[in-house]
Protein backbone atom coordinates (compact mmCIF):
# COMPACT_ATOMS: atom_id res chain seq x y z
CA UNK A 1 0.00 0.00 0.00
CA UNK A 2 1.86 3.07 -1.10
CA UNK A 3 1.73 6.12 1.39
CA UNK A 4 -1.10 8.01 -1.07
CA UNK A 5 -3.19 5.18 -1.15
CA UNK A 6 -6.83 5.92 0.97
CA UNK A 7 -6.93 3.67 3.75
CA UNK A 8 -9.69 0.98 3.56
CA UNK A 9 -12.00 0.30 6.44
CA UNK A 10 -13.01 -3.50 6.55
CA UNK A 11 -16.38 -3.81 7.72
CA UNK A 12 -16.69 -5.86 10.98
CA UNK A 13 -19.79 -7.77 11.15
CA UNK A 14 -21.62 -7.64 14.13
CA UNK A 15 -21.63 -10.40 16.04
CA UNK A 16 -25.21 -11.88 16.70
CA UNK A 17 -26.10 -11.49 20.37
CA UNK A 18 -26.04 -14.56 22.20
CA UNK A 19 -27.01 -15.42 25.56
CA UNK A 20 -25.08 -17.21 28.20
CA UNK A 21 -25.63 -20.48 27.39
CA UNK A 22 -24.23 -19.61 23.72
CA UNK A 23 -27.82 -19.73 21.98
CA UNK A 24 -28.64 -16.70 19.45
CA UNK A 25 -31.21 -14.38 20.43
CA UNK A 26 -34.11 -13.88 17.40
CA UNK A 27 -34.68 -9.99 16.62
CA UNK A 28 -38.31 -8.92 17.38
CA UNK A 29 -39.17 -9.30 13.38
CA UNK A 30 -38.61 -12.76 13.92
CA UNK A 31 -40.67 -13.38 16.42
CA UNK A 32 -43.16 -11.17 15.07
CA UNK A 33 -43.00 -13.63 12.28
CA UNK A 34 -43.39 -17.22 14.80
CA UNK A 35 -45.98 -15.70 16.18
CA UNK A 36 -48.15 -14.96 13.37
CA UNK A 37 -47.57 -18.11 11.62
CA UNK A 38 -48.71 -19.68 15.25
CA UNK A 39 -51.38 -17.43 15.13
CA UNK A 40 -52.47 -18.49 11.59
CA UNK A 41 -51.79 -22.39 12.21
CA UNK A 42 -53.65 -22.59 15.51
CA UNK A 43 -56.72 -20.54 13.45
CA UNK A 44 -56.70 -23.18 10.67
CA UNK A 45 -56.40 -25.99 12.95
CA UNK A 46 -59.13 -24.65 14.96
CA UNK A 47 -61.42 -23.09 11.75
CA UNK A 48 -64.20 -25.45 11.85
CA UNK A 49 -65.14 -24.20 15.62
CA UNK A 50 -64.32 -20.79 15.21
CA UNK A 51 -66.89 -20.34 11.71
CA UNK A 52 -69.66 -22.27 13.99
CA UNK A 53 -68.94 -19.53 16.89
CA UNK A 54 -69.23 -16.38 14.16
CA UNK A 55 -72.32 -18.16 12.97
CA UNK A 56 -73.92 -18.72 16.12
CA UNK A 57 -73.67 -14.85 16.97
CA UNK A 58 -76.53 -12.29 16.70
CA UNK A 59 -77.42 -10.77 13.54
CA UNK A 60 -75.62 -7.53 12.77
CA UNK A 61 -72.20 -6.24 11.22
CA UNK A 62 -70.00 -8.30 13.67
CA UNK A 63 -71.16 -11.54 12.35
CA UNK A 64 -71.03 -10.76 8.99
CA UNK A 65 -67.43 -9.39 9.15
CA UNK A 66 -66.67 -12.57 11.22
CA UNK A 67 -68.25 -14.67 8.38
CA UNK A 68 -66.47 -12.78 5.75
CA UNK A 69 -63.27 -14.16 7.62
CA UNK A 70 -64.40 -17.85 8.94
CA UNK A 71 -65.97 -18.95 5.96
CA UNK A 72 -62.57 -18.87 3.54
CA UNK A 73 -60.64 -19.76 7.10
CA UNK A 74 -62.89 -23.19 7.33
CA UNK A 75 -62.83 -23.72 3.74
CA UNK A 76 -59.16 -24.17 3.69
CA UNK A 77 -58.54 -25.41 6.65
CA UNK A 78 -60.59 -28.15 5.15
CA UNK A 79 -58.99 -28.58 1.86
CA UNK A 80 -55.29 -28.94 3.71
CA UNK A 81 -56.40 -31.43 6.08
CA UNK A 82 -56.08 -29.20 9.05
CA UNK A 83 -59.49 -29.72 10.48
CA UNK A 84 -58.40 -33.54 11.11
CA UNK A 85 -56.94 -33.36 14.50
CA UNK A 86 -59.46 -31.26 15.76
CA UNK A 87 -61.99 -33.67 14.82
CA UNK A 88 -60.01 -36.69 15.70
CA UNK A 89 -59.98 -35.01 19.54
CA UNK A 90 -63.57 -34.71 19.85
CA UNK A 91 -64.15 -38.12 18.08
CA UNK A 92 -62.03 -39.50 21.68
CA UNK A 93 -63.93 -37.49 23.97
CA UNK A 94 -67.12 -38.71 22.68
CA UNK A 95 -68.10 -35.15 20.89
CA UNK A 96 -67.74 -36.08 17.64
CA UNK A 97 -69.93 -33.48 15.04
CA UNK A 98 -69.82 -30.62 17.82
CA UNK A 99 -68.94 -28.40 14.63
CA UNK A 100 -71.64 -29.05 12.57
CA UNK A 101 -74.17 -25.93 11.97
CA UNK A 102 -77.54 -27.83 12.30
CA UNK A 103 -80.59 -25.45 10.95
CA UNK A 104 -82.40 -28.42 10.16
CA UNK A 105 -86.07 -28.15 11.79
CA UNK A 106 -87.29 -31.49 10.78
CA UNK A 107 -90.81 -30.30 10.52
CA UNK A 108 -93.31 -29.59 8.07
CA UNK A 109 -95.29 -26.58 7.86
CA UNK A 110 -98.41 -26.31 5.34
CA UNK A 111 -100.54 -22.74 5.75
CA UNK A 112 -103.77 -21.61 4.89
CA UNK A 113 -104.45 -17.80 4.89
CA UNK A 114 -101.42 -17.44 7.18
CA UNK A 115 -102.38 -19.85 9.65
CA UNK A 116 -101.03 -23.50 10.37
CA UNK A 117 -102.90 -26.16 9.22
CA UNK A 118 -103.34 -28.55 12.50
CA UNK A 119 -105.17 -31.92 12.83
CA UNK A 120 -107.46 -31.14 15.53
CA UNK A 121 -106.91 -33.00 19.21
CA UNK A 122 -110.14 -33.77 21.00
CA UNK A 123 -109.70 -33.84 24.70
CA UNK A 124 -109.76 -37.81 26.39
CA UNK A 125 -113.17 -39.29 26.93
CA UNK A 126 -111.50 -40.65 29.97
CA UNK A 127 -108.55 -39.07 32.04
CA UNK A 128 -104.99 -40.99 31.93
CA UNK A 129 -104.78 -42.65 35.21
CA UNK A 130 -101.33 -43.01 37.35
CA UNK A 131 -100.77 -44.04 40.53
CA UNK A 132 -97.57 -45.20 42.37
CA UNK A 133 -97.83 -48.18 41.08
CA UNK A 134 -97.45 -46.84 36.96
CA UNK A 135 -96.39 -43.14 37.83
CA UNK A 136 -96.79 -40.05 35.83
CA UNK A 137 -93.84 -39.54 33.91
CA UNK A 138 -92.24 -35.60 33.34
CA UNK A 139 -89.90 -33.61 31.36
CA UNK A 140 -88.91 -30.17 32.17
CA UNK A 141 -87.37 -28.33 29.87
CA UNK A 142 -86.67 -25.08 28.05
CA UNK A 143 -84.89 -21.51 28.41
CA UNK A 144 -83.27 -20.15 31.49
CA UNK A 145 -87.16 -19.18 32.55
CA UNK A 146 -87.90 -22.74 32.86
CA UNK A 147 -85.36 -23.66 35.42
CA UNK A 148 -87.41 -21.84 38.72
CA UNK A 149 -90.57 -23.33 37.73
CA UNK A 150 -89.06 -26.73 37.23
CA UNK A 151 -86.90 -27.29 40.83
CA UNK A 152 -90.73 -25.62 42.14
CA UNK A 153 -92.43 -28.41 40.43
CA UNK A 154 -89.97 -30.96 41.54
CA UNK A 155 -90.59 -29.59 45.25
CA UNK A 156 -94.42 -30.25 44.68
CA UNK A 157 -94.38 -33.38 43.62
CA UNK A 158 -91.52 -34.70 45.99
CA UNK A 159 -93.63 -36.17 48.10
CA UNK A 160 -96.40 -37.38 45.39
CA UNK A 161 -95.69 -41.32 44.64
CA UNK A 162 -98.03 -40.94 41.80
CA UNK A 163 -95.81 -39.49 39.96
CA UNK A 164 -92.11 -40.56 39.19
CA UNK A 165 -89.22 -38.17 39.88
CA UNK A 166 -88.24 -36.05 37.43
CA UNK A 167 -85.02 -36.25 35.24
CA UNK A 168 -82.78 -33.37 35.56
CA UNK A 169 -83.94 -30.16 34.48
CA UNK A 170 -82.80 -29.26 30.76
CA UNK A 171 -82.79 -25.38 30.43
CA UNK A 172 -80.58 -23.94 28.12
CA UNK A 173 -79.20 -20.63 28.46
CA UNK A 174 -79.96 -18.47 25.47
CA UNK A 175 -81.44 -20.74 23.58
CA UNK A 176 -84.85 -21.28 21.84
CA UNK A 177 -86.97 -22.11 18.42
CA UNK A 178 -84.95 -19.71 16.32
CA UNK A 179 -81.68 -20.39 16.10
CA UNK A 180 -81.27 -23.92 15.57
CA UNK A 181 -77.34 -23.77 15.13
CA UNK A 182 -77.27 -22.86 18.60
CA UNK A 183 -79.01 -25.58 19.71
CA UNK A 184 -81.52 -27.35 18.13
CA UNK A 185 -84.48 -27.83 20.32
CA UNK A 186 -86.50 -30.07 17.51
CA UNK A 187 -83.90 -32.92 17.50
CA UNK A 188 -83.83 -32.63 21.31
CA UNK A 189 -87.18 -33.21 21.87
CA UNK A 190 -87.30 -35.98 19.84
CA UNK A 191 -84.18 -37.19 20.97
CA UNK A 192 -85.50 -36.83 24.92
CA UNK A 193 -89.30 -38.23 24.13
CA UNK A 194 -87.41 -41.50 22.46
CA UNK A 195 -85.32 -41.89 25.19
CA UNK A 196 -87.43 -41.23 28.74
CA UNK A 197 -91.07 -41.99 27.17
CA UNK A 198 -92.40 -39.14 29.53
CA UNK A 199 -96.31 -38.84 30.06
CA UNK A 200 -96.33 -35.08 30.00
CA UNK A 201 -93.07 -32.25 29.54
CA UNK A 202 -93.15 -28.90 30.77
CA UNK A 203 -91.49 -26.64 28.15
CA UNK A 204 -90.58 -22.63 28.21
CA UNK A 205 -89.26 -21.76 24.87
CA UNK A 206 -89.43 -17.68 23.24
CA UNK A 207 -87.52 -15.24 25.98
CA UNK A 208 -84.38 -15.62 23.19
CA UNK A 209 -86.69 -15.53 20.37
CA UNK A 210 -87.29 -11.86 20.09
CA UNK A 211 -85.41 -10.69 17.37
CA UNK A 212 -86.64 -10.69 13.32
CA UNK A 213 -83.14 -13.33 12.46
CA UNK A 214 -83.74 -16.37 12.24
CA UNK A 215 -82.38 -20.05 10.88
CA UNK A 216 -83.64 -23.02 9.13
CA UNK A 217 -86.03 -20.84 7.52
CA UNK A 218 -87.51 -23.09 4.06
CA UNK A 219 -86.30 -22.19 0.92
CA UNK A 220 -87.79 -18.59 -0.52
CA UNK A 221 -89.18 -17.84 3.18
CA UNK A 222 -88.04 -13.98 4.16
CA UNK A 223 -89.79 -13.03 7.37
CA UNK A 224 -89.53 -9.17 7.41
CA UNK A 225 -89.00 -7.50 11.02
CA UNK A 226 -89.69 -9.14 14.26
CA UNK A 227 -93.16 -9.36 14.80
CA UNK A 228 -94.31 -9.24 11.32
CA UNK A 229 -96.79 -11.41 9.64
CA UNK A 230 -94.44 -13.35 7.94
CA UNK A 231 -92.50 -13.92 10.94
CA UNK A 232 -95.30 -14.09 13.35
CA UNK A 233 -96.43 -17.66 10.62
CA UNK A 234 -92.94 -18.93 10.34
CA UNK A 235 -92.75 -19.00 14.61
CA UNK A 236 -95.98 -20.17 14.92
CA UNK A 237 -94.66 -22.94 12.15
CA UNK A 238 -92.13 -24.17 14.99
CA UNK A 239 -94.22 -24.50 17.83
CA UNK A 240 -96.74 -26.20 15.76
CA UNK A 241 -93.63 -28.57 14.88
CA UNK A 242 -92.88 -28.81 18.87
CA UNK A 243 -96.18 -29.38 19.95
CA UNK A 244 -96.48 -32.00 16.79
CA UNK A 245 -92.93 -34.02 17.57
CA UNK A 246 -95.10 -34.32 21.21
CA UNK A 247 -98.18 -35.38 19.93
CA UNK A 248 -96.76 -38.40 17.53
CA UNK A 249 -94.78 -39.47 20.75
CA UNK A 250 -98.48 -39.47 22.54
CA UNK A 251 -97.14 -36.84 25.19
CA UNK A 252 -99.14 -34.22 27.09
CA UNK A 253 -97.66 -30.71 26.86
CA UNK A 254 -97.85 -27.69 29.76
CA UNK A 255 -96.11 -24.75 27.89
CA UNK A 256 -94.94 -21.79 30.15
CA UNK A 257 -95.60 -18.34 28.75
CA UNK A 258 -93.60 -15.53 28.84
CA UNK A 259 -93.94 -13.27 31.85
CA UNK A 260 -94.49 -9.05 32.24
CA UNK A 261 -90.95 -7.68 32.62
CA UNK A 262 -89.41 -4.13 33.94
CA UNK A 263 -88.63 -2.97 30.65
CA UNK A 264 -91.87 -2.18 28.19
CA UNK A 265 -90.31 -2.79 24.96
CA UNK A 266 -89.15 -6.53 26.32
CA UNK A 267 -92.82 -6.97 27.18
CA UNK A 268 -94.37 -5.98 24.18
CA UNK A 269 -91.77 -8.58 22.44
CA UNK A 270 -92.78 -11.09 25.01
CA UNK A 271 -96.38 -10.73 24.11
CA UNK A 272 -95.73 -11.37 20.24
CA UNK A 273 -93.99 -14.44 21.28
CA UNK A 274 -97.04 -15.65 23.86
CA UNK A 275 -99.92 -14.85 21.34
CA UNK A 276 -98.01 -17.08 18.42
CA UNK A 277 -98.05 -19.99 21.53
CA UNK A 278 -101.13 -19.32 22.88
CA UNK A 279 -102.74 -19.59 19.36
CA UNK A 280 -100.98 -22.88 18.74
CA UNK A 281 -102.21 -24.17 21.93
CA UNK A 282 -105.81 -23.84 21.40
CA UNK A 283 -105.95 -25.16 18.60
CA UNK A 284 -104.66 -28.88 20.67
CA UNK A 285 -107.13 -28.43 23.78
CA UNK A 286 -106.38 -32.20 24.08
CA UNK A 287 -102.79 -32.33 24.21
CA UNK A 288 -101.71 -28.51 24.93
CA UNK A 289 -102.28 -26.90 28.27
CA UNK A 290 -101.15 -23.13 28.31
CA UNK A 291 -100.14 -21.14 31.15
CA UNK A 292 -100.11 -17.56 31.24
CA UNK A 293 -97.44 -16.81 33.44
CA UNK A 294 -98.05 -12.84 32.41
CA UNK A 295 -101.37 -12.87 34.53
CA UNK A 296 -100.29 -15.01 37.20
CA UNK A 297 -97.41 -12.93 38.02
CA UNK A 298 -98.38 -9.31 37.29
CA UNK A 299 -99.10 -6.97 39.92
CA UNK A 300 -103.23 -5.75 40.94
CA UNK A 301 -102.37 -3.03 38.72
CA UNK A 302 -101.96 -5.53 35.66
CA UNK A 303 -98.04 -4.25 35.66
CA UNK A 304 -94.89 -5.40 36.80
CA UNK A 305 -94.37 -6.68 40.73
CA UNK A 306 -91.75 -7.22 42.21
CA UNK A 307 -93.40 -8.36 45.40
CA UNK A 308 -97.08 -10.42 45.17
CA UNK A 309 -99.39 -10.24 48.61
CA UNK A 310 -100.22 -13.54 50.04
CA UNK A 311 -102.90 -14.81 51.70
CA UNK A 312 -102.05 -13.89 55.25
CA UNK A 313 -101.43 -10.02 54.20
CA UNK A 314 -97.90 -10.42 53.91
CA UNK A 315 -95.59 -9.64 50.37
CA UNK A 316 -93.46 -12.32 48.79
CA UNK A 317 -90.58 -11.48 46.38
CA UNK A 318 -91.03 -13.28 43.09
CA UNK A 319 -88.82 -11.53 40.39
CA UNK A 320 -85.17 -11.90 40.34
CA UNK A 321 -83.18 -8.57 40.35
CA UNK A 322 -82.76 -8.82 36.35
CA UNK A 323 -86.48 -7.97 35.80
CA UNK A 324 -87.55 -10.97 34.05
CA UNK A 325 -86.47 -14.38 35.92
CA UNK A 326 -88.47 -15.48 38.77
CA UNK A 327 -87.33 -15.98 42.64
CA UNK A 328 -87.91 -19.01 44.09
CA UNK A 329 -92.16 -17.99 45.33
CA UNK A 330 -92.32 -17.02 41.91
CA UNK A 331 -90.98 -20.58 40.64
CA UNK A 332 -94.02 -21.57 43.18
CA UNK A 333 -96.78 -19.73 41.97
CA UNK A 334 -96.19 -20.94 38.22
CA UNK A 335 -95.69 -24.75 40.08
CA UNK A 336 -99.19 -24.31 41.42
CA UNK A 337 -100.26 -23.61 37.76
CA UNK A 338 -98.73 -26.34 36.55
CA UNK A 339 -100.04 -28.83 38.90
CA UNK A 340 -103.39 -27.57 38.21
CA UNK A 341 -103.27 -28.35 34.52
CA UNK A 342 -102.18 -32.04 35.54
CA UNK A 343 -105.59 -32.24 37.28
CA UNK A 344 -107.12 -31.20 34.76
CA UNK A 345 -105.94 -33.57 31.88
CA UNK A 346 -105.02 -36.33 34.37
CA UNK A 347 -106.13 -38.79 37.09
CA UNK A 348 -103.76 -38.89 39.51
CA UNK A 349 -104.11 -41.19 42.85
CA UNK A 350 -101.26 -41.02 45.21
CA UNK A 351 -102.82 -43.96 47.43
CA UNK A 352 -102.22 -47.88 46.01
Amino acid sequence: MTPNEPVRRRRRRRARQRVESGRRLWSAGHALVVCVLALLIGALLNAPGVHKSAYNQPEGLKRDVALAFTGPLETVSHALLLDRPRAGVQALVGRSGIDEIDTELGIEGDFTDGAPVVEPVPPPSVKPKFSPKRPLRLWIAGDSLVIEPGFAIQRAIASNRAIARTPEIVGRVASGLTRPDVFNWFDAVRAQLSSLKPHAVILAFGANDTNAYMTGLPEGVSLGSFGSAAWVREYRRRVAGILAIARRAGVHVVWLGLPITTDANQTRRFEVVNAAVAAEARERPGSVSYIDTYVLLAGPDGGYAEYLATASGGQIKVRAPDGVHLERAGGDIVAREVLEAFRETFEIRSGP
